[in-house]
C-alpha cells in the first residue's frame, strides 16, 4: 500500500492506494474506499474490507452469472443505488459475442450499507451524515464463490476474446497489519468521533487488540462482559473512546450464510434501542 494525496471539501485527504493495480473481470482497475467527507463526526465504523458493483452477466437469454463483480463501489459502504449500478456497468466494454452486463439483483448490490443504516445507525440515533466509514482493508477481494466463476465462466474465454486476466488477490485472512494499523488510528483522530463501532470479530482481533489493553478478543466474549449493544470506555494511545462491538452486517441482515444467534441478539437489541 501507498499514499497519496487529494483535495477533498478543500483539504489535503491521504488516500491508500495498491502499489499495483488490480483487475476486475472485463477490465476495471480496483480503487480503494474511503471516506470522502473529512468533518468531525459522531461514531466511526470499522468494518472488514471493501465490497464491489456486482453485474448479471447473461449471453443471449442465458444468464452465466447472476453477480460478477465487475468494478468497485463508488464509494465506501455504497447502499447499491440502482441508477449509479447501471451507469458504472454501462461504462464496462465487452467483446461481441460475450453479451451484456446488466446490475444484478437489487439485494446483491449494496445489502451491508442497508443493514448499517437501517440497524446500526439508526438505533443508534445516527445517520451517514453522523458516520466515519472505514474497513480495515480499504480493497475489495476475491472470494470464493467469486473466484469459482472467474475460473469456470471467464477464464476459458480469455484466450479466444483477449480478456485480461483477473488480478484481485483472493479474500485474505489477514486485512490488517500494524502500519494498516496506523493508518487508521489517523483516520479515527480526524474524526473526532466519540464512539467507535466495530463490525464483528475481525476489526475486535486485527484492529482493537493492537492499539488497546482490553480484555477480550471476539464479539462472544465482549458479550460476555458487557452484553450485546452495550458500549464500554476504551483507551486507544492515550484517548477515552467508547467502543461498541456488533455483529458483522452479514449476520445482522441474514446475507447468506449467517449466524441466527448474532441475528436474534442484534434484533433483540435494536427493538430496545
Amino acid at each position: 500500500m501507498t499514499k497519496f494525496a487529494t483535495i477533498i471539501n478543500n483539504k489535503v485527504v491521504w488516500q491508500i492506494v495498491s502499489d499495483m493495480n488490480y483487475y476486475y473481470p472485463f477490465g476495471e482497475i480496483v480503487h480503494p474506499l474511503v471516506q470522502q467527507d473529512r468533518t468531525p463526526k459522531k461514531v466511526f465504523v470499522l468494518g472488514v474490507y471493501a465490497s464491489a458493483v456486482h453485474a448479471r452477466w447473461k449471453i443471449g437469454s442465458k444468464t452465466i452469472c447472476p453477480a460478477m463483480a465487475v468494478a468497485s463501489e463508488p464509494r465506501i459502504f455504497w447502499d447499491g443505488n440502482p441508477e449509479e449500478a447501471a451507469e458504472i456497468i454501462s461504462r464496462i466494454h465487452l467483446p461481441e459475442g460475450l453479451g451484456t452486463l446488466e446490475p444484478a439483483g437489487s439485494h446483491l448490490n449494496g445489502p451491508s450499507a442497508k443493514v448499517l443504516d437501517e440497524h446500526i445507525l439508526a438505533p443508534l440515533s445516527f445517520t451517514r451524515k453522523d458516520a466515519w466509514l472505514c474497513d480495515l482493508l480499504p480493497e475489495t477481494r476475491i472470494n470464493a464463490g467469486q473466484a469459482k466463476v472467474i475460473k469456470e465462466k471467464y477464464e476459458p474465454l480469455m484466450k479466444d476474446y483477449g480478456l485480461n486476466p483477473v488480478t484481485i488477490p483472493p479474500r485474505p485472512t489477514m486485512f490488517c497489519d500494524q502500519k494498516r494499523s496506523e493508518e487508521i488510528l489517523s483516520e479515527l483522530e480526524e474524526s473526532q468521533a466519540g464512539l467507535l463501532v466495530l463490525l464483528g470479530d475481525i476489526p475486535i482481533q486485527q484492529f482493537l487488540n493492537r492499539v488497546a489493553n482490553v480484555n477480550y478478543t471476539t464479539l462472544q466474549e465482549y458479550v460476555d462482559i458487557y452484553g450485546y449493544g452495550n458500549s464500554s470506555d476504551t483507551i486507544i494511545y492515550n484517548r477515552k473512546i467508547s467502543v461498541l462491538p456488533l455483529a458483522h452486517p452479514r449476520q445482522i441482515g441474514a446475507l447468506g450464510a449467517h449466524s441466527e444467534k448474532w441475528n436474534i441478539a442484534h434484533h433483540k437489541w435494536e427493538n430496545k434501542a
